[in-house]
């Protein structure tokens, strides 16, 4: 089958681009071309609203909390400009704008409390650690949790006392526009920007001068080069990257049991998590087994539009992403995988490919080594338990991993063995807004999430002052 090539209008600097449906391949909107050398007004406009917002905690909460109902109030208008532009069910986008209403709320919540500490050489003073907010923080998010990740990003940077400048993927730039005017309403302004626009914007912002702080979700190399533009100004860097996920299944696991909550763990959102298991380790006697459960799965899944009330896979969000879907799948299949479902690009408009099962995979395909970032998986067999381990500690990724079993001793041992920053046990992916998310390895810098995400914000500010008058 030819390749086809995605439609695309001229770029006209300085104005607008297109925005494609990925669910057609076709543009359907427009979004400003903003240049990087708007973003010094901007950053100047941040940086001015900074020193009214920083000023007040009990104002900030009750304008998150008013956030968060705006976002909620919303939904209707949000929902399918998410799944219009990014391709996931709407029932999915649904499920982020209600995260992203309850992550401002959570956040709203929380303050950072002073810290008396003791000196400890008998001098009539006392010493309390305090916080302070940065000054305008920047954050860079991709297209696959447009909205949610936005709001992991601004909802703690907001609540420590900081202002934002917010960049969203070009791929998916309307429904985080449309969230920043929605949030906007309750914020004073400038306390929350969003900018649009094509390379090199975000590199100009991750490297501005006025900015104290950037957040990224995204590639290895791109954070990378992130990390690099950052350390020009010496701004502080939270990088949240790829992943590459093992499942390690054990010899006692219920395989009808765990199949369904497996097969979602891999391909929700079109298997475009970077915490989505990417590859499943399983005992060998078993490994049949799981192949067919999995693939009677892929193949029942219904795909199709996000918008379609039946829908329950999108497509992959864009082109350049399903051309590496495509290639990883056909080297594995090339160098003698097998599909067992799958295994191809759907024959009909937009980025849809086939709900993939691999089997006779080698270990050494990139569709194992690599984050292939789509709607395939590969299951490879194993011998004994210390081979699966080391297997599915083999990656230079480190976010997340999970053990199924039913013993939950020996799954809960196996998983203090997994070099990763999250392990689960029987589920995979699941997050409460309270804990840390962070990985290890090539997975990123930083903490995000809960408390750490909001002290990740601010800067200690050391006072002394004598016990007596």
């Amino acid at each position: 089958m030819a390749t086809r090539r995605p439609r695309r209008a001229p770029r006209t600097p300085g104005e607008h681009f297109a925005v494609l449906d990925p669910a057609t391949g076709e543009d359907f909107a427009q979004a400003p071309d903003q240049q990087p050398e708007e973003l010094d007004a901007v950053v100047a406009r941040a940086r001015e609203a900074w020193r009214s917002w920083r000023a007040d905690p009990v104002a900030r909460t009750t304008a998150l909390l008013a956030a968060a109902d705006a976002v909620t109030a919303a939904g209707a208008d949000l929902a399918p400009l998410l799944t219009r532009e990014q391709g996931k069910p709407l029932a999915e986008a649904e499920a982020e704008i209600a995260r992203t209403a309850a992550r401002l709320r959570y956040f709203a919540a929380l303050a950072p409390e002073p810290q008396p500490q003791p000196l400890d050489d008998g001098r009539p003073v006392r010493s309390e650690v305090r916080w302070r907010s940065l000054g305008p923080v920047a954050a860079i998010v991709p297209w696959n949790f447009p909205l949610q990740l936005a709001s992991a990003k601004f909802a703690p940077a907001l609540a420590a006392g900081n202002t934002m400048v917010l960049k969203p993927s070009p791929h998916t730039p309307l429904a985080t526009r449309l969230l920043g005017s929605v949030v906007a309403t309750a914020l004073p302004e400038n306390v929350l920007t969003v900018v649009t626009g094509q390379e090199p914007l975000g590199a100009r912002l991750a490297s501005h001068p006025g900015i104290r702080q950037v957040t990224f979700t995204g590639s290895v190399p791109t954070g990378r080069a992130v990390a690099v533009g950052a350390a020009a100004s010496l701004t502080r860097a939270t990088l949240e990257l790829g992943g590459n996920d093992a499942a390690v299944l054990l010899e006692d696991v219920d395989v009808e049991r765990i199949a369904d909550r497996l097969f979602w763990a891999a391909f929700r959102n079109c298997g475009q998590v970077c915490m989505a298991v990417k590859r499943v380790y399983v005992p060998a006697r078993l490994h049949c087994d799981v192949v067919e459960a999995l693939a009677e799965r892929a193949k029942a899944v219904v795909v199709g539009a996000g918008l379609d009330p039946g829908t329950q896979l999108g497509p992959v969000n864009n082109a350049p992403q399903l051309a590496r879907v495509e290639h990883y799948t056909a080297r594995a299949l090339a160098d003698g995988a097998r599909a067992a479902a799958g295994g191809h690009r759907l024959d009909r408009p937009g980025y849809f490919h086939a709900p993939t099962i691999l089997t006779d995979v080698p270990p050494d395909s990139p569709v194992v080594t690599q984050e292939q970032f789509g709607p395939v998986l590969p299951v490879l067999p194993y011998g004994n338990l210390d081979e699966a381990v080391a297997a599915a500690n083999d990656t230079g990724f480190g976010l997340g991993g999970s053990v199924w079993g039913t013993d939950l001793d020996l799954a809960g041992a196996v998983a203090e063995r997994l070099e990763c920053g999250t392990a689960w046990i029987n589920h995979h992916a699941e997050l409460s807004l309270a804990q840390p998310f962070a990985g290890t390895k090539d997975s990123g810098v930083g903490v995000a999430g809960g408390p750490w995400g909001l002290y990740g914000n601010l800067r200690p500010f050391v006072v002394h002052r004598p016990e007596g008058p």
